[in-house]
């Protein structure tokens, strides 16, 4: 009878044992998909960013030869949610052909960016969009489309470092002073740079607490401390 008694209460312990682990597993189950939810849901980078860049720019015009010369930005980035932004760039550059062609040139660009894995410090994005494109003191003006993908790599919680391309398709083929062919005048652009965030931002381990666990959920009150 004793011996019956005996492996009754091994039965009921292991039973209760094994309840409590299946349990605790499965509300750590649930705080971890919650945090990867949160981490998904909420972007790592700040809010606002501050964005400069320099690199080069080539002309795709009627002249053959052409020949890659400076390029640099400066902008501003807003996120609405935590994979799109818009931004505004002011972008500087010289196009060139050797010995015929080589004139200063800026723009004015409104791109909306799509962020790829906004949750990650490496996340590739793309962008498009319309810009005003300008010779040197505004002698000549033209509107223009562009696009372009790249990808950026946080440095820091409020510094990423981008590399990116673009594509810029004026509407006229007369930029360098020749028209020839059906085609308008496009260029290239490529530039590595900075964004420096600012704004709104939570930092992962600030998410990490803000969501409910075994431990900060329920803790134990100060009669059992």
């Amino acid at each position: 009878m004793a011996n019956n008694y005996f492996w009754h209460l091994i039965f009921i312990t292991l039973l209760f044992t094994i309840s409590n682990y299946s349990a605790a597993q499965t509300q750590e189950d649930v705080s971890d998909k919650a945090v990867q939810r949160l981490i998904r849901q909420t972007n790592l980078r700040g809010k606002n960013a501050f964005s400069v860049g320099i690199g080069t720019s080539i002309m795709n015009g009627d002249f053959n030869n052409p020949i890659s010369d400076l390029y640099y930005h400066v902008g501003y980035k807003r996120f609405l949610g935590s994979s799109f932004a818009i931004n505004f760039g002011f972008h500087k550059f010289n196009l060139a052909f050797k010995d015929v062609f080589n004139e200063g040139f800026m723009s004015y660009d409104v791109n909306l960016e799509w962020y790829l894995s906004p949750a990650m410090n490496l996340s590739p994005f793309v962008y498009g969009g319309a810009g005003y494109h300008a010779a040197n003191y505004f002698e000549t003006n033209e509107i223009k489309l562009q696009f372009g993908v790249g990808f950026e790599f946080l440095l820091t919680d409020r510094v990423g470092m981008k590399f990116f391309g673009d594509y810029n398709k004026l509407n006229t083929d007369d930029v360098e002073g020749l028209i020839f062919g059906k085609s308008d005048d496009a260029y290239w652009r490529f530039a590595i740079g900075l964004n420096i965030y600012f704004g709104n931002y939570l930092a992962l381990e600030k998410r990490q607490k803000n969501i409910p666990t075994i431990i900060n959920s329920n803790q134990l009150s100060e009669d059992y401390k």
